[in-house]
């Protein structure tokens, strides 16, 4: 089943209404999908090296309002909507923990687990469920999902195909460098 819909994905990459496409995914992404964006987002910066930037905003702003839909039904439908989803992926206990997580660190679980490959929409229904503040949470998921799209967008921008395999193999240790350099960051402008 993953894998027609995963070839349906890169079916819809490589068509006209691409763009279209890429915001109903990234937004379902983030709240109920189980096939990352960047299956389709990867194909449409590889073909359209020219429109990078656009399309991760694209993505980004989409991945963020799906991830409102995800904070909304933990918030408020968790028992008819959102504990079925984790139940889905088998992830009711990571959707517990990260529950349990937001109530010790907040919006650093945003930062860190939006740059991973856990599946956001797990983190998006947790933060309802825990009924983390919204406003952080939008601000957050901006720049964490903004800092993954944006990163995979100038690295395809300026180097094309072979960089695609690159990703492929290590987007895990990439996510995790630039997870580093907003940490670094905001403890900078904390301290400061």
């Amino acid at each position: 089943m993953l894998t027609s819909l995963y070839n349906r994905l890169m079916a819809l990459a490589a068509s006209p209404r691409a763009p279209f496409w890429l915001i109903i995914v990234a937004a379902a992404e983030a709240s109920i999908f189980p096939i990352p964006v960047d299956v389709m987002l990867i194909p449409m910066l590889l073909a359209h090296r020219e429109h990078a930037l656009r399309l991760a905003g694209l993505c980004t702003a989409a991945s963020v309002a799906g991830g409102i839909i995800g904070w909304g039904l933990g918030a408020f439908l968790m028992e008819h909507i959102g504990a079925p989803i984790a139940h889905f992926y088998h992830a009711e206990s990571k959707v517990a923990s990260l529950e349990s997580l937001f109530q010790h660190y907040g919006v650093w679980i945003i930062l860190a687990k939006g740059l991973t490959p856990l599946p956001y929409k797990f983190v998006t229904i947790a933060a309802g469920a825990a009924h983390f503040s919204l406003i952080p949470f939008i601000a957050a998921s901006i720049i964490t999902r903004g800092a993954r799209f944006y990163l995979e967008a100038i690295l395809l921008k300026l180097y094309g195909e072979p960089i695609r395999h690159f990703i492929e193999k290590r987007l895990t240790i990439l996510l995790l460098a630039a997870l580093i350099l907003i940490l670094g960051g905001v403890a900078l402008i904390t301290l400061l």
